[in-house]
């Protein structure tokens, strides 16, 4: 299956966003891709909004609206991030995914919330309580996983337990000191541990670092961007080269401590 990992830099604009999604998705088609998977904060970045909360409110089923209007008009499956209203002062962290008829097929909303390196997203978002989220897209299944999230291979594993042999990476990931070493090493860590290929896209605004990648389930880097404020890759992610993974390589046999049966 074709995967394409979509980067941009998303503005205050969500009309504007949404027909960068379109253009973007129009692309990956193009190049053969059955799945695109677009940033954290598609339809805006919290900072370009006076309140997020009503951002959220307002705007959210008009950008899930456009997000499945876009996947049934090209007949290809998108994973995209919102602001999803909670019915509190804080909105969620939304992921959604969207099969190729437009229909919704989960949303996750994002459970590890960026209290770290000087930021607090717990100020402004509400924790996701809803289970992890795996999809079925194609010959894959899709673990739908959200920028801070990375950084818990527990959270990984536990996809992978559910099924997944695809990690799904929408990211928002913010500049600093290590931090794209950290992109790069967990991405590959990712992968390498849970035998499964990883596809990661991750948002170009000003305050991100861009540097979409795809990894291989032996922690090949077969794509990536680097900086582009708007770049896409593609990647033929096949069964074949995860089942040799596997097969070579059984850590998921050979480990001793299990979440779940298997």
């Amino acid at each position: 299956m074709k995967v394409a990992a979509a980067q941009f830099a998303p503005t205050g604009d969500i009309s504007d966003n949404l027909a960068v999604i379109d253009e973007m998705t129009a692309e990956a088609v193009a190049s053969g891709a059955q799945l695109v998977i677009f940033p954290e904060e598609s339809m805006t970045p919290s900072g370009e909004v006076a309140s997020l909360r009503e951002t959220a409110d307002q705007h959210w089923p008009g950008f899930l609206g456009g997000v499945k209007a876009i996947a049934s008009k090209h007949g290809v499956a998108v994973i995209a991030g919102g602001y999803e209203g909670s019915g509190t002062a804080l909105p969620y962290n939304t992921i959604v995914a969207v099969d190729a008829h437009g229909e919704q097929l989960a949303g996750y909303r994002k459970m590890h919330l960026y209290d770290a390196f000087d930021y607090q997203e717990s100020r402004e978002i509400m924790r996701g309580e809803n289970a992890p989220c795996v999809v079925r897209i194609g010959e894959f299944n899709v673990g739908l996983v959200n920028c801070y999230d990375l950084r818990f291979p527990e959270f990984s594993r536990l996809l992978v337990e559910m099924g997944a042999d695809l990690l799904s990476v929408s990211a928002a990931w913010v500049k600093g000191p290590l931090k794209e070493d950290h992109w790069t090493t967990l991405l590959r860590g990712r992968a390498i541990e849970n035998t499964c290929w990883v596809v990661a896209s991750s948002s170009s605004a000003a305050d991100c670092i861009g540097m979409s990648t795809a990894i291989d389930p032996l922690g090949v880097v077969r794509s990536a961007l680097g900086g582009e404020r708007r770049g896409l890759l593609v990647v033929d992610a096949d069964r074949e080269r995860m089942d040799d993974a596997r097969t070579r390589l059984p850590v998921l046999r050979n480990r001793r401590i299990i979440i779940g049966p298997r």
